[in-house]
């Protein structure tokens, strides 16, 4: 069956697009430079849930432990946490739901803080993820682009995106379309975690309050989309899963580079809903 022409797809949407998708039971896959290295932004979030939920597993930490977030942890962000003026008792648990469901930076960097980088990339590795590393925390990464360019956002400048080391996968958290979906596969088959934290990471990952990408493909009432969306200056991702009443279920992982550096552009963020469905309906066949 002849694979969909992607390409022309992003390059309409004026876009550079990579993709992959598999059906998570059959293995079945579809792709378009889905192993190469891209920036994780926000989708960093997601292996950071799932070396959480291990530590709980363990009985390492207590996912009720309860958190007081101050004004000195507030990393900047419009959303959850991040855009609140007082401190904030919450548990673990609830922290992690705010970074994914909304995905709140200050909430991230507190589990991240609860977790360490060093236990994430471990797990990684043990799952054979090796493209795929968490190497900054929200607050480095929102940093460091202040820091390239010499003032803070928005960073709209041609000059100015070209020195951002936060979309240089060598120098930033990073993955690739096809280990962005293989994670997401193995929380649905409950292998990332114990099955009980699997169907909570699922159930997470469901309430993403995000309907304009992957989602966007996919207008049926039938038809579940769970996922995690990243987001930087010329970037928009997301990764995720499609779970179709027949009980047939995809991860899909689309990252796009827009040739444009305007702060708004619907026809990206559209253009991955198109794509997933695309490469969905092409592996239905």
């Amino acid at each position: 069956m002849r694979t969909p022409d992607f390409d022309a797809l992003f390059r309409t949407a004026g876009v550079r697009g990579w993709l992959y998708a598999a059906d998570i039971d059959s293995g079945h896959e579809v792709g378009h430079r889905a192993d190469e290295p891209v920036p994780t932004a926000s989708m960093f979030k997601v292996p950071l849930l799932a070396a959480l939920c291990r530590q709980a597993d363990a009985g390492l930490l207590d996912l009720s432990e309860r958190v007081t977030v101050t004004a000195q942890d507030r990393v900047s962000g419009s959303t959850g946490l991040s855009s609140m003026l007082d401190d904030v008792t919450i548990s673990l648990r609830d922290l992690a739901y705010l970074m994914i469901a909304v995905s709140d930076n200050t909430s991230a960097d507190m589990v991240l803080g609860r977790v360490g980088l060093e236990t994430v990339n471990s797990m990684l590795a043990g799952f054979g993820l090796d493209g795929t590393r968490v190497t900054r925390s929200a607050r480095e990464l929102l940093g460091s682009m202040g820091a390239d360019t010499g003032h803070g956002w928005p960073f709209v400048d041609p000059e100015d995106i070209a020195r951002l080391s936060a979309l240089d996968p060598e120098r930033t958290n990073r993955s690739t379309p096809r280990e962005l979906a293989e994670l997401f596969g193995m929380i649905w088959r409950d292998e990332a975690a114990s099955a009980e934290s699997c169907a909570w990471m699922r159930g997470v990952l469901n309430m993403q309050v995000w309907p304009h990408r992957l989602a966007s493909g996919f207008p049926y009432d039938d038809v579940a989309v769970s996922g995690k969306t990243g987001t930087l200056p010329t970037l928009r991702s997301e990764s995720g899963v499609v779970e179709y009443p027949d009980g047939r279920r995809y991860a899909v992982a689309v990252c796009t580079r827009s040739f444009s550096t305007a702060l708004n552009q619907p026809r990206a963020d559209a253009v991955i809903g198109t794509a997933a469905r695309m490469a969905v309906d092409h592996l239905r066949r």
